[in-house]
């Protein structure tokens, strides 16, 4: 008898149990199952892309975090309340998640910026400084040395917004462009009391995390040390903490536990977070019950054909084919259609990627095309589990 006939008689003798329709359901649910399983996956892996990924940025909530003490009623112009002492500092670089700290220093001298033209004004400046390590970037020319009367600047994003769609329109005023803001001269008279120095200050980059305007340590260093009063306390008020994981629970419950304030924009990840565990939790258990009656089902559905067929299994027996051979026969027509529903799932979740990653370009984040190696194990230990299952099924029916 040639592979052929043999196959056909197999075929015939085995597998003509009918109920395909239940076939169908079976693997309809495995589908489904398998997918949403990928899904709470992909939920979670993205979200720790979006925090942690190479591509990672601010844009769905900072990791850069700047911290103060909460002015309240009773601490209002108490002096020292609001400052942070060198043992508060230290604490403060071993909070949960913290990975770095820095000191945001502030000028104890007094500074008036002055602009002539058509936009002539003039105002008291708050100047701060950061170590270079915490600026969202190190932008070109940031350098400053003493006897030096050029000085740069980085100005606050909030800064722009205030200007731009506050105080211009009120004063009648021409909304300017980030490439404007940097072609423009700003005189900046530092000290007072007849021990005063003009500089020439000009914008060379802009922050998202730091609320007002920066300039080099070694400028205020120089400022503090030369035009600086006793009136300013040397202690500093504002930390900027570099955070691994700002979602943390633990960290939020430091922060409130020690009364400091940050921006709540920032914190918004914490509650995401509790979302998305809770989204990915409930998504993942529908998905292994679905996976469970799918599973079960197409198990049922092999055993009762395998049953229905138990006079041609015996006589099959009878005439010299091996219990591991039929096992091996019924595994290759069945194992390729179970796999297959596991298959298409795994090509439907792969394709939710690609447009969950255009999404969040479109949202300025960024998440990979391809999704990572969890996604894969996932689907690789249930596609195995599966297998396991079915093969075990088949065998034993057989025997």
């Amino acid at each position: 008898m040639t592979g052929a006939s043999q196959k056909a008689m197999l075929k015939k003798l085995l597998l003509q149990g009918g109920g395909k329709a239940r076939l169908w359901a079976a693997l309809a649910a495995l589908f489904a199952g398998t997918f949403l399983f990928l899904v709470a996956v992909l939920i979670q892996w993205n979200f720790e892309q979006l925090l942690h990924g190479k591509h990672s940025n601010d844009a769905l909530g900072s990791t850069f975090l700047v911290i103060g003490k909460k002015i309240t009623d009773q601490n209002m112009g108490v002096a020292g309340t609001s400052v942070f002492s060198e043992a508060e500092i230290a604490d403060a670089g071993k909070a949960p998640q913290v990975e770095d700290i820095g000191i945001i220093a502030s000028n104890r001298f007094p500074a008036y910026a002055m602009m002539g033209g058509n936009l002539g004004f003039a105002t008291d400046l708050p100047l701060e400084s950061v170590p270079d390590k915490f600026l969202d970037q190190l932008p070109p020319g940031w350098q400053w040395q003493q006897g030096s009367t050029d000085l740069p600047i980085i100005l606050s994003t909030r800064f722009m917004d205030i200007y731009n769609y506050v105080f211009a329109p009120s004063q009648n005023l021409p909304q300017l462009s980030e490439n404007t803001i940097k072609s423009l001269a700003l005189r900046l008279k530092v000290g007072g009391g007849g021990h005063e120095r003009v500089f020439m200050a000009h914008v060379v980059g802009f922050s998202d995390r730091i609320g007002s305007v920066l300039v080099p340590q070694a400028f205020l260093d120089y400022g503090n040390a030369t035009f600086g009063t006793t009136a300013f306390t040397r202690a500093p008020s504002q930390l900027i903490l570099k955070t691994h994981d700002p979602s943390d629970p633990k960290f939020a419950e430091y922060l409130a536990a020690h009364r400091y304030t940050t921006n709540t924009e920032n914190l918004r990840l914490s509650k995401l977070r509790t979302v998305v565990e809770a989204v990915a939790a409930g998504t993942g258990i529908l998905a292994i019950l679905l996976m469970g009656i799918g599973t079960l089902v197409v198990v049922l559905f092999i055993e009762l054909t395998i049953a229905r067929a138990k006079h041609s299994v015996t006589l099959l027996l009878q005439l010299g084919y091996s219990p591991k051979f039929l096992g091996g026969f019924l595994a290759r027509n069945f194992l390729p259609t179970v796999s297959g529903a596991a298959f298409t799932a795994l090509g439907a979740a792969t394709l939710l990627q690609f447009a969950a990653a255009a999404a969040a370009k479109n949202q300025a984040m960024e998440l990979p095309l391809v999704p990572g190696w969890p996604f894969w194990a996932a689907f690789l230990v249930s596609w195995a589990i599966l297998v396991l299952l079915v093969s075990k099924s088949i065998k034993g029916s057989v025997k």
